[in-house]
């Protein structure tokens, strides 16, 4: 009779605690909406070690050939970060160039800037359609692609957190390397699979590999199995078409 008291108690707890826990809020935003393709809704749903990530994302051909991009962080895409100085010692917004944080993007990409390498510069920057603010929490973007899609396609999603060491990727791993100390766990790679005939129109992402930990090449690695708290960045990444 006490067992059973116990765990009705705990039952009606549960219950308690699930109706006070708040709904998850998604900020929405569009960009290229005055394009004439096709209408493509990314959901990004914050996990538990979400803090101010970095995004890239964009549209390849099914055999992952980079097409468009979607979407970019603003200072990733104009190549203008706060708090730029890195000898100075002033906190000044400022040009500066960070490959490790979303270098495989970058290299897909494949656009040369002034300095040689592949970021985005204030003379070379991403256009304004498809660059934003960094979402701060969970959100819903929507874009609109430059041409109609029709077929099979890949959307891949980039993103990167910097100051989330772990046991493996440690602040003294690259002691020599001031690029892998911006981005600490490299950056990760979602993918997903789309068709445009295909019925089913929403698609989850998956995460792929991760990118040079300094970004010194536009490589992706599938193993895994050293990154820990960068996977609980996202909880959940769909896409959509319409």
């Amino acid at each position: 009779m006490k067992t059973r008291f116990l765990i009705i108690m705990l039952l009606v707890l549960t219950t308690v605690v699930s109706a006070k826990r708040k709904p998850e809020v998604f900020t929405e935003y569009t960009y290229a909406a005055k394009n004439a393709g096709t209408s493509v809704t990314i959901q990004f749903e914050k996990g538990p070690e979400h803090n101010h990530p970095l995004f890239a994302i964009w549209l390849a051909d099914e055999n992952g050939k980079y097409i468009q991009t979607l979407y970019v962080s603003e200072s990733i895409g104009h190549g203008v970060f706060n708090r730029a100085s890195r000898t100075s010692g002033q906190w000044l917004n400022g040009e500066i160039q960070r490959p490790a944080t979303l270098p495989y993007w970058a290299h897909q990409r494949g656009i040369k800037n002034e300095y040689g390498t592949f970021m985005p510069t204030p003379r070379q920057p991403v256009i304004d359609a498809y660059t934003g603010a960094t979402p701060g929490t969970s959100f819903i973007l929507h874009v609109k692609t430059e041409k109609s899609l029709k077929g099979k396609y890949k959307i891949l999603l980039e993103l990167n957190q910097s100051w989330d060491w772990n046991e493996f990727w440690t602040n003294n791993l690259y002691p020599n390397d001031k690029e892998y100390k911006t981005s600490s766990q490299p950056a990760l790679v979602y993918e997903t699979d789309i068709d445009t005939n295909s019925p089913d129109k929403t698609y989850t992402m998956k995460p792929i590999g991760h990118s040079h930990y300094s970004g010194a090449d536009g490589s992706l690695n599938p193993d895994l199995g050293t990154i820990t708290t960068a996977l609980k960045i996202a909880k959940n990444i769909t896409v959509t078409l319409k």
